[in-house]
């Protein structure tokens, strides 16, 4: 609610850990800037292409962070920073593929309920402590523990018991098969325990000042609502970190972010659809000093609703909505047609798309039939449609600063007026709107997106058990199929019928209309040409980005870094 493309909420740590700083496509391609303005030719010297440390990587971000422990953070700018300083068991590849990160190895029991992990040798939090299975089973039991609100807790609750034979390895039992558990040990960072112990995980100073870290970078500080700088960390154990900083700037606006860019003041930004398609190439610095790439993400844009609140709790007025909404116009109108509309909450075209169902046609017509079904008519002739006296209106919420899902819900506006029904928009600043509205379950409908794990698994957005406190299925949506098809998923490793599963959760989410599914866009991230190390890959740009490096007669700042 997460490339950013930050304001996305992400999915289960979605699975979240994936975009933790980055989000995950299956294509990507760059477009390379033509020579254009000669004015910067320090990228047209010789150097000598080798990495060595130095300079500083400056982002763009149209949100401030939240809370750096990412269990409780569950926006993707948190996230985004979290995942440069906390790291899980496993990790997502380039190709999408599971890998070790903090484990080593893993092996999975022959009856599938246990999973025993071999941690790396010598590992070390950025105090000097030694990181051990002691930390693992500390993390999982802070997960279980009631006091702990995280939207990520189903998949650790399953977790019967854990053994920590010795240092290095951890071990965890379940009770049955669970076929999302090894994606799912890709999402939970692992806290130190020697600094957390005795802590209220849910306010406390660590959350915005941690103490000891073991990623690719250290926070060095955090200006709120400014910016959020990071330093590399000269023990990471999994190469050098090579570029000295990475600092995100908070910059809510993206026509603001553009003009930064277009003055050499941020390295790296995700365009708008118009920034890329149209005002990049009228800028011969920008064509000349960057980079632009374009893929389809693991990422949808929605209209939800509250379905606690009048009328929507009746499903024929969601209905009517998502027909009186024309999909196409908000995509060819927002997105410059860069992405794809859909109909289920998975990437288009992957294996767990639910094939037979389409996005509902724009059908005005069809919209005030279910209204008047509902019992609601224009009895004054106003070109409203009330009921009991009331008038059908209601207001949509989005971030401040996302002009895409701004103008989504200007053209919503227009479309609804049509058939009788009053809309207001109102914009809020990203972290208030989380803490405000959306954790408090203060809205009535919502223009968000959700940024999804490769694993097909949507059980903490859908499952009814996940509308409490800080847990990601905020509309309050309730069906026992649902609820059914996620549980016999998550039960069977069988990969055909896990897809029966979750068609029959698609079908009956279709049926429902708990949200109106809009689009699928592309990323459109640009890069400045200094740094080298980039390979778009099926998982994108940005899950090598601790090993990028600027060549030395390249580098841009001074930085002092942390030495060994």
């Amino acid at each position: 609610m997460g490339s950013r493309t930050q304001g996305r909420i992400k999915l289960n740590t979605v699975k979240l850990t994936a975009f933790i700083a980055l989000i995950f496509s299956v294509s990507a391609c760059t477009e390379s800037g033509q020579n254009g303005d000669t004015s910067t030719d320090f990228l047209a010297q010789a150097y000598t292409d080798t990495p060595v440390r130095g300079d500083r990587l400056i982002e763009a971000s149209i949100g401030d962070a939240t809370n750096l422990i990412p269990m409780i953070a569950g926006d993707a700018s948190s996230h985004a920073v979290a995942g440069q300083l906390y790291l899980s068991l496993l990790r997502y590849d380039k190709n999408l593929n599971l890998t070790g990160q903090l484990a080593e190895s893993w092996q999975v029991s022959a009856d599938n309920k246990s999973i025993t992990f071999k941690l790396r040798a010598e590992l070390r939090w950025s105090d000097g402590k030694p990181f051990t299975s002691s930390d693992c089973a500390f993390t999982v039991d802070l997960m279980q523990s009631d006091s702990t609100q995280s939207a990520y807790k189903a998949d650790y609750m399953l977790v019967k018991s854990i053994e920590t034979p010795d240092p290095r390895t951890f071990i965890v039992h379940y009770d049955e098969p669970f076929s999302p558990a090894l994606s799912s040990w890709s999402s939970l960072a692992i806290l130190p325990k020697h600094v957390f112990e005795g802590e209220n995980i849910m306010d406390t100073r660590l959350s915005r000042q941690p103490q000891a870290t073991i990623g690719p970078y250290r926070l060095a500080q955090w200006q709120p609502q400014q910016s959020i700088t990071l330093t590399a960390n000269p023990d990471y154990f999994d190469g050098e970190v090579w570029i000295s900083e990475r600092m995100t700037r908070i910059i809510p606006d993206r026509a603001t972010q553009f003009l930064e860019l277009t003055a050499g003041r941020l390295d790296s930004v995700g365009l708008s659809p118009m920034q890329y398609t149209r005002l990049f190439d009228t800028k011969a610095t920008l064509k000349h000093n960057y980079n632009r790439y374009k893929y389809l993400d693991f990422v949808y844009t929605y209209l939800g609703f509250n379905m606690q609140r009048k009328p929507f709790d009746n499903q024929k007025v969601r209905e009517a909505i998502a027909y009186a909404i024309d999909r196409q116009e908000i995509l060819d109108g927002v997105q410059l047609g860069l992405g794809e509309t859909i109909a289920t909450p998975y990437k288009p075209g992957t294996y767990w798309v639910n094939e037979t169902l389409k996005p509902r046609p724009f059908d005005p017509e069809k919209a005030r039939s279910l209204l008047a079904e509902a019992g609601w008519s224009d009895s004054d002739g106003d070109g409203l449609i009330d009921k009991d006296g009331k008038i059908l209106s209601f207001t949509i919420l989005t971030n401040n600063g996302n002009k895409q899902r701004s103008d989504a819900a200007t053209i919503m506006q227009q479309r609804l007026k049509t058939v009788g029904i009053s809309i207001n928009i109102r914009l809020i600043e990203w972290s208030a709107f989380i803490q405000n509205f959306i954790n408090k379950r203060d809205f009535d409908a919502v223009i968000l997106g959700w940024s999804l794990s490769p694993d097909p698994d949507q059980y903490t957005i859908w499952h009814s058990s996940q509308t409490g406190p800080r847990q990601f299925n905020f509309l309050t949506y309730k069906n026992n199929k649902v609820d059914a098809a996620l549980d016999n998923a998550r039960r069977t490793f069988d990969r055909k019928l896990r897809k029966q599963q979750y068609d029959i959760m698609q079908q009956e989410i279709y049926n429902d209309v708990p949200m109106v599914f809009l689009f699928a866009p592309y990323s459109l991230p640009v890069m400045h040409k200094r740094f080298h190390g980039i390979k778009p890959a099926p998982a994108g740009i940005g899950y090598n980005s601790e090993h990028w490096y600027v060549p030395e007669e390249l580098q841009k700042y001074h930085v002092t870094a942390i030495t060994p």
